[in-house]
């Protein structure tokens, strides 16, 4: 059930415009209020007194900006169709008051950049799309306006086109709509326009309308910062207030309040519209808990399975606002959701130039405007996500504790806690590869990952890892063991057997096991790892670093391992000559929640090990060659488009729609993907009565894995559908068998095959014996 049948209203768009001075974007909110019918009469007179209709002054609401002919502050507007409604902020345009993107687009679905048709992209362009893909809007339009006064020239258009394409491909934006418009004369925004007939796309209310931002949604992981606490009236429940930003809440559900960690039950629900069983965002909401507990303003409610981290230390993206240059040690209070705490600056590691989108790294101080990243260190917990992954518990304003004025906006990259005994090192930084992960493990065809095997002594774990290592290797994984007994021999030779010494051993393997896998190696550790908080830490360590991890529960009775005892380590422990050995006179703490237990009294090592792949493969970034790539409609059309230029006659020019015709593709997605191939240089154009594009080199000097990176960037980010259930007609009918061959390997194919290859329907016989394996046939 979706978040618009759960509430019963029409859904809510929330979009911020942006772009450099006189760009038009007050102009083109009042088209939009204007043509929706949303302005009101006398608001309508207000602006329109003189005999001419100034739309920029419908939005344009402060005297100082009336004044200057430019907007300062951020002017929220509410318009609505009978489809939805919109919640529109106006950002500021101008560079000093960039800051102010911040607080518009923090909450927004779709992002308007305007781009004024006879300037083209700027600086402001760029800040403005880097902003936006800082704090996750994954839908960005950039709305090309102005184009009357550059008399609706078409090549104007392809130019900005390919200037935009090329800042979004850096971003690494998904979704991206360029529109040619008129906001003074409306063409394009809410109605079609005749002076376009190049562009074949949605009008920008029609897109508006059309996007689909319920993917966007969180419906799974809770989240729900409490925000009021109401006393009970004659001993009746006490009632808590919030804003559910993530997951959805029913009466019964069992929650987690954070940072206390005390699990209790949903009993009662309000919202606005009276008792209800369920909520979602993001309503607002008043709820009883079925515990008397103690809790405030500040505290998180949160699923029982899915928990974020309890952080002082915040590695973050930060926006500075204020005149006064942030520096190193400086201290703040930090307003993340409904909490308020005070934050150290421990250091700036980057600042990114708004020109060029370099970086510099570790600068002194970050100026007004600048964006960069810092950590900071927290004077008391806060729970905290990514902004990846929760853009509410991923945010955070900066007050400047005297002035009472917000100096900083940021997003959060990594949450951590603070160990003790772990802050010490303080000269010493983490060095990121230069080469990025998914680009090595493409590289190498491999994927890492850590399997955990954890038991008690004599369970069984060793036995099953040897076997792992084995099977990996054997299907051509690279793989290795991580025996607890084999490390002590070398990395950890210098511990003993003492709590904390286990602990140092098992976050020595841990660490070593992330580097592994992060290398593309899969980690088989087998280790007793006899406390669970050890264990979490270690899963913890491999979420962070965005890793796959799995822990296997070797579930034997001790009776069973005290017959095995192949070392004979139960019976000296019972005769007492080891002290504080596990399963004897040591605890064990069985995992709550493995992703897989192995009771070995029923279940054989081969069986076990294929129980292990099974789950691996269920992993969509593990135990699949080439898997990290499936081809997008947008890369497969781009082939398809670049495979009828190649079997074109030589040096003929082909018009796009032709090609569009020819192929089945929508005219004016074709234009856009022959943009990015012309900016890649694959592609040429040809004017004249016989114009049109053709390839810019030989057809056999051009591979598949050229043109996908052309509109895709790295091959490891396309992902899509099923070629095998599409129709490829005319030149391209070979290509399905090329990206069936691509599921069996990845850089065999796309590598090697060329445009020639597929044109003329003469695929290598290596292709060809991996589009007929059977196993290609399954979609991964």
């Amino acid at each position: 059930m979706t978040a618009v049948e759960l509430s019963g209203h029409r859904e809510l768009l929330r979009l911020a415009t942006a772009g450099s001075v006189d760009d038009g974007k007050s102009t083109l909110i009042g088209r939009l209020l204007l043509d929706t019918g949303s302005l009101l009469a006398d608001h309508l007179e207000d602006v329109s007194r003189g005999g001419a209709l100034d739309l920029a002054a419908v939005t344009d609401g402060l005297r100082a900006e009336r004044e200057q002919g430019i907007t300062i502050d951020v002017a929220y507007r509410f318009f609505s169709t009978a489809r939805r409604s919109f919640i529109l902020a106006d950002t500021p345009g101008h560079e000093r008051y960039t800051r102010n993107m911040f607080t518009g687009a923090s909450t927004a679905d779709v992002a308007l950049v305007l781009i004024d048709a006879r300037s083209g992209v700027v600086t402001q362009t760029r800040r403005h799309a880097h902003i936006a893909a800082l704090l996750g809007v994954e839908h960005i339009v950039m709305c090309v306006n102005k184009m009357d006064l550059v008399s609706w020239d078409r090549r104007r258009f392809e130019d900005i086109v390919d200037q935009v394409h090329e800042v979004i491909r850096r971003l690494g934006i998904p979704d991206l709509t360029v529109i040619p418009i008129s906001a003074l004369n409306g063409d394009n925004v809410a109605l079609g326009s005749a002076h376009t007939p190049y562009y074949d796309g949605p009008t920008l209310l029609e897109y508006l309308e059309e996007v689909d931002i319920q993917a966007d949604r969180d419906l799974w992981r809770l989240r729900l910062p409490v925000q009021w606490v109401g006393r009970p009236l004659n001993d009746g429940s006490r009632l808590y207030m919030g804003r559910i930003d993530a997951g959805t809440l029913e009466v019964g559900d069992e929650v987690v309040v954070l940072p206390s960690g005390v699990s209790t039950t949903i009993t009662e629900l309000d919202t606005l519209d009276g008792e209800a069983q369920a909520a979602v965002p993001p309503l607002s909401v008043t709820f009883a808990l079925a515990d008397r507990l103690d809790v405030g303003r500040g505290d998180v409610l949160v699923s029982p399975d899915d928990q974020p981290m309890s952080a002082r230390k915040l590695d973050c993206t930060l926006c500075w606002m204020s005149e006064e240059p942030l520096h190193p040690g400086r201290r703040y209070a930090l307003k993340h959701t409904t909490r308020t705490v005070r934050a150290t600056v421990q250091s700036i590691t980057e600042r990114t130039d708004p020109e060029t989108l370099d970086r510099e790294l570790e600068p002194t101080s970050l100026a007004v405007n600048d964006i960069g990243r810092v950590t900071l260190r927290t004077s008391s917990v806060v729970v905290a996500d990514p902004y990846s992954v929760n853009r509410a518990t991923g945010a955070f304003i900066l007050i400047d504790e005297d002035s009472n004025e917000t100096v900083g906006a940021g997003v959060i990259r990594t949450a951590r806690a603070v160990e003790p005994g772990r802050e010490n090192r303080r000269d010493i930084t983490w060095h990121p590869s230069a080469l990025d992960r998914d680009e090595r493990w493409l590289a190498i065809d491999q994927r890492g990952a850590t399997v955990l095997l954890t038991g008690l002594p004599a369970s069984g774990k060793s036995t099953i890892a040897v076997e792992l290592e084995r099977r990996l290797v054997d299907t051509g994984q690279s793989a290795y063991l991580l025996d607890g007994d084999n490390i002590r021999h070398g990395l950890s030779e210098d511990l003993g057997f003492s709590p904390g010494d286990r602990s140092e051993q098992i976050r020595r393997v841990g660490q070593v096991a992330r580097l592994m896998a992060d290398s593309g190696t899969i980690a088989v550790v087998s280790l007793i790892s006899p406390l669970a908080a050890d264990r979490a830490h270690l899963r913890k360590a491999h979420e962070q670093a965005n890793l796959p991890f799995v822990e296997v529960f070797v579930d034997t009775p001790v009776h069973e391992c005290e017959r095995r005892d192949p070392k004979g380590l139960y019976a000296r422990a019972r005769a007492g000559e080891i002290r504080g050995f596990t399963g004897v006179d040591a605890p064990y703490e069985p995992p709550e929640h493995p992703e897989l237990r192995v009771e070995t009294a029923t279940t054989d090592v081969q069986e076990a090990v294929a129980r292990i792949v099974e789950i691996l493969k269920a992993r969509p970034r593990v135990l699949a060659k080439g898997a990290t790539m499936r081809i997008s409609a947008k890369a497969d059309y781009a082939v398809r488009a670049a495979i009828e230029l190649a079997a074109a006659p030589t040096g003929k020019a082909v018009p796009a729609e032709r090609i569009a015709t020819s192929q089945g593709i929508p005219l004016n997605f074709l234009e856009h993907i022959i943009s990015e191939l012309r900016v890649a240089g694959l592609v040429g154009s040809q004017r004249g009565s016989d114009g049109g594009f053709r390839l810019a080199k030989e057809p056999r000097q051009i591979t598949i894995a050229d043109i996908i990176r052309a509109v895709e960037g790295p091959l490891a980010t396309v992902r899509g559908g099923r070629p095998e259930d599409a129709d490829y007609p005319g030149a391209a009918s070979q290509l399905p068998r090329v990206w069936i061959a691509v599921r069996k390997n990845l850089r065999d194919v796309v590598e090697h095959v060329t445009l020639a290859d597929v044109a003329s329907a003469c695929l290598p016989a290596s292709i060809n014996r991996l589009a007929d394996d059977p196993e290609a046939w399954v979609t991964r």
